[in-house]
C-alpha cells in the first residue's frame, strides 16, 4: 500500500501529459486577481532529480520529458514551471505537481497537499518548504472530503493515486460524485493509466455516467518504456474543465500522436 515512490517514474511521458495540463489550468485561472485554493490529495515527494539511479534505471525521464520538452515553447505555463524548478534545484530537477504548481500559484493563494508515505512525506516537507503549504500526512481521499468546500472556494484539486490499490478504480467514481456535490464550482482534475488490461475503463465510463458539468476526457497513448510494461497512455478527466484547455488538449494528442 505504501511502496510506491514516484522516483522511478518520474518526467515519465504521463507526467508530461499531466503536468501540461495542470499548468494550463493554473496559468489561466492565475489571470483573475480572486485567489484559489490549489489541492493535491496524492502529492508524493514533490521534486525529483532525474540523475538519480532510481531514475536512470528506468529510462522513463528519458524516453519522456527527455523527448517531449520540445512540444513546450518557453512562454507555456509548464516549460516556465519546469525551468523555475531549475533555477532553484539543478539542472536535473524535476518538479513533481506540487512543485510545479508552487511555480504558478501566488501569494494569496493557499496550497494543501496529503501524502501518507512516511519517507515521501518528509521530502515533501522538505521541497515545499519555501512556499509553506498545509501539508497532511494523512489519506489524501480523507482529506479532501474533510476540507471541501475549501476557502477560497474557487479552486482545483489534482487527484493522482498510485492504483496500487486496485479498489481505487471502483471507489473514485463515487468519491468524485460527492466532492463534486460539497464543492460544485472547483475544478477536479484525476489523472489515471492507460493499462493493457483495460482496468480503468469501468472507472471512466462510470465517470461520464455521473452527468458532470464542463467535463474534459483526455487520453494519449505512447510505447511501453520495456517490454511487459503495463501501462501504454495517460488519462485525464477533468470537471469543470477552464476555458481553452481542451486546445491544449488537441495540440498534445498530435504531438503524442507523432511518437508513433
Amino acid at each position: 500500500m505504501l511502496s510506491y515512490q514516484h522516483i522511478y517514474h518520474a518526467g515519465n511521458l504521463a507526467d508530461v501529459q499531466k503536468h501540461a495540463l495542470l499548468c494550463v489550468m493554473l496559468d489561466y485561472m492565475g489571470q483573475k486577481p480572486k485567489p484559489i485554493s490549489y489541492i493535491e490529495t496524492h502529492a508524493g515527494r514533490g521534486l525529483y532529480q532525474l540523475d538519480a539511479p532510481e531514475a536512470l534505471k528506468t529510462g522513463e525521464a528519458e524516453a519522456g520529458i527527455g523527448v517531449a520538452e520540445q512540444w513546450f515553447d518557453a512562454e507555456h505555463p509548464f516549460r516556465r514551471a519546469l525551468q523555475a524548478v531549475r533555477v532553484g534545484f539543478g539542472s536535473a530537477a524535476y518538479g513533481g505537481s506540487p512543485l510545479l504548481a508552487a511555480q504558478l500559484l501566488r501569494s494569496q493563494d493557499k496550497m494543501h497537499l496529503a501524502e501518507l508515505h512516511p519517507q515521501e512525506g518528509d521530502g515533501l516537507e522538505d521541497a515545499m518548504a519555501m512556499f509553506a503549504p498545509k501539508i497532511h500526512r494523512r489519506d489524501g481521499f480523507e482529506m479532501a472530503q474533510a476540507i471541501c468546500p475549501p476557502t477560497p472556494r474557487r479552486g482545483l484539486m489534482l487527484i493522482d493515486p498510485s492504483y496500487e490499490i486496485k479498489t481505487d478504480y471502483t471507489r473514485i467514481p463515487g468519491i468524485i460524485a460527492k466532492l463534486h456535490r460539497k464543492w460544485n464550482v472547483g475544478v477536479i482534475a484525476l489523472w489515471y493509466p492507460i493499462l493493457k488490461d483495460g482496468s480503468q475503463e469501468q472507472m471512466v465510463w462510470e465517470l461520464e455516467s455521473l452527468d458532470l458539468p464542463k467535463t474534459l476526457r483526455h487520453e494519449v497513448e505512447f510505447p511501453p518504456v520495456r517490454e511487459g510494461h503495463r501501462m501504454v497512455g495517460s488519462g485525464m478527466f477533468i470537471i469543470n474543465a477552464p476555458y481553452g484547455l481542451a486546445a491544449e488538449a488537441q495540440r498534445l494528442s498530435k504531438a503524442f500522436a507523432a511518437l508513433g
